[in-house]
């Protein structure tokens, strides 16, 4: 009896939606966006690129590149591309966006909420709940475009957006496959820190504490403070990862002015739901394909094995590929984490992940 009052609740709310849909709160934000080219890859002369929007169902007005492959003809398959965590859409999405449309696929590039010229206030914030829901408001935008085929639709998830496209595909049968590449787990390193290095309680609750006090402190101030982005300057010892980080982010390769890693970060509070919200925790029941990406020597390496281990019970051999059902793991030998962020050392499996688009996205 229960299900049935709940299936009823649901079915409700589903017809309310559907007496609302000229309702004004969806009609789109009016965005700002930069006319000029100010992106830190090459323009490519095989697709056409515009600028685009779309909004999500919190009624956030997102902003995208759009590319399409030149004398683009017919229905095409789509993906929709985001990430890295604190990078903008200008960054390495774009690069990828780009190159799968230079391989025929229609391809948006999209800032998250809250970053880069994407609507939503306060700037610099985070959640996984909306972050997840950017992902399935690009697949709302590319499902009603005619140009593509709506039974064709994937996504790439890059670093902490990663996580976030698994966390999409658990919720949305549209999307028929997914990448993940150098994936973060947000809500993994937000509870345990590097390496489960915060991994107890007592160290959970220190965290909880600062955030909470920060939280009054922002209150009274009127303002959020921000976490900062990559150090600069650079200290001598600090962890390989981080130099990994600012030869991207805080050098010509990758630095973007509006993006938050390149600059003065996320609010010191803005990834605070991660720490109660886990991500993976039902990608088991992921039923569409998904082929995850990871350098040998990324940092962040573990990642993509525990999404792996998460989504098909098979814990893989540290360091290795490995592949169970239609879930791939994909390691790229002697990569580390940003060498996934553009091609400067050759090693993005693009002619992988286009395959694999190719295979299931038919």
């Amino acid at each position: 009896m229960k299900n049935l009052v709940l299936t009823a609740a649901c079915i409700a709310a589903l017809m309310g939606c559907s007496q609302q849909k000229n309702d004004k709160t969806m009609d789109n934000q009016q965005l700002t966006l930069t006319q000029e080219r100010d992106k830190v890859f090459a323009q490519s002369d095989k697709v056409n690129h515009s600028k685009i929007t779309f909004h999500n169902r919190y009624g956030i007005t997102l902003a995208a590149d759009l590319y399409v492959p030149k004398n683009a003809q017919g229905k095409m398959p789509a993906i929709a591309v985001s990430g890295p965590f604190g990078a903008v859409k200008e960054q390495c999405s774009g690069l990828y966006a780009q190159t799968m449309a230079e391989r025929g696929f229609l391809t948006i590039a999209f800032d998250p909420s809250f970053t880069g010229e994407s609507g939503g206030e306060p700037r610099r914030m985070a959640s996984p709940d909306i972050n997840t829901e950017d992902f399935l408001a690009a697949v709302d935008y590319l499902s009603v475009r005619e140009d593509v085929d709506t039974a064709r639709i994937g996504i790439i998830g890059i670093c902490g957006w990663g996580g976030m496209a698994v966390n999409a595909a658990a919720l949305d049968p549209r999307i028929k496959a997914t990448v993940a590449s150098t994936m973060y787990d947000m809500s993994k390193v937000n509870v345990e820190g590097y390496f489960a290095s915060e991994d107890t309680p007592e160290q959970r609750m220190a965290k909880r504490r600062v955030i909470a006090a920060q939280r009054t402190e922002d209150y009274r101030s009127g303002t959020y403070k921000r976490a900062g982005g990559v150090i600069d300057p650079l200290p001598d010892d600090a962890p390989w990862f981080v130099k990994d980080y600012y030869d991207y982010y805080k050098t010509p390769r990758g630095y973007h002015k509006r993006s938050g890693n390149s600059n003065d970060g996320w609010n010191a509070i803005g990834c605070q739901s991660f720490m109660n919200q886990p991500l993976l925790a039902w990608a088991d029941e992921i039923e569409t394909p998904v082929l995850l990406v990871h350098g040998e020597k990324a940092h962040s390496r573990y990642f993509s094995e525990y999404a792996f281990e998460k989504m098909t019970g098979v814990k893989p051999e540290a360091g290795k590929s490995a592949k169970a059902g239609n879930k791939e793991l994909m390691i790229i030998p002697g990569a580390v984490h940003t060498d996934l962020y553009d091609d400067r050392a050759g090693v993005i499996p693009y002619d992988k992940i286009e395959a694999f688009f190719r295979e299931n996205l038919k």
